[in-house]
C-alpha cells in the first residue's frame, strides 16, 4: 500500500476530528471528509483492477473483507455510544 496516500488520508481524518473538537482553528472539516473519500475511493478502484486483471476479482469476496475490516469498529462505536447515551443523557434527550 502506498504510504504517501496512506499520511493524505490519515491527515485529512486529524483535520475533521480537529475541526469536531474545536481544539484549533481548522475550518471547512467537511472538505477533508471529500479528500478522505476521494483518496479511499482511488486505492479502492486499484484494489478491483488489480484483482480484475489478475483474474481472481470477486464482489462477494471484496465486500466480505470491507465488512470484516469495518464492521467490528462499527459496533465497538455503537456499544460505546449507547453506553455513554445512558450514562449522560437526561430524560427530555431521550425522548427526543
Amino acid at each position: 500500500m502506498r504510504g504517501d496516500i496512506q499520511f493524505l488520508r490519515g491527515i485529512a481524518v486529524i483535520t475533521v476530528a480537529l475541526y469536531h473538537l474545536d481544539l484549533f482553528f481548522v475550518e471547512g472539516g467537511f472538505r477533508s471528509v471529500d479528500v478522505f473519500f476521494v483518496i479511499s475511493g482511488f486505492l479502492i478502484t486499484g484494489v478491483i483492477l488489480r484483482g480484475m486483471e489478475a483474474g481472481n476479482f470477486s464482489f462477494a469476496e471484496f465486500y466480505t473483507r470491507r465488512a470484516k475490516r469495518l464492521l467490528p469498529a462499527a459496533y465497538s462505536t455503537f456499544l460505546l455510544c449507547t453506553i455513554l447515551a445512558y450514562q449522560f443523557l437526561t430524560q427530555a434527550q431521550w425522548k427526543d
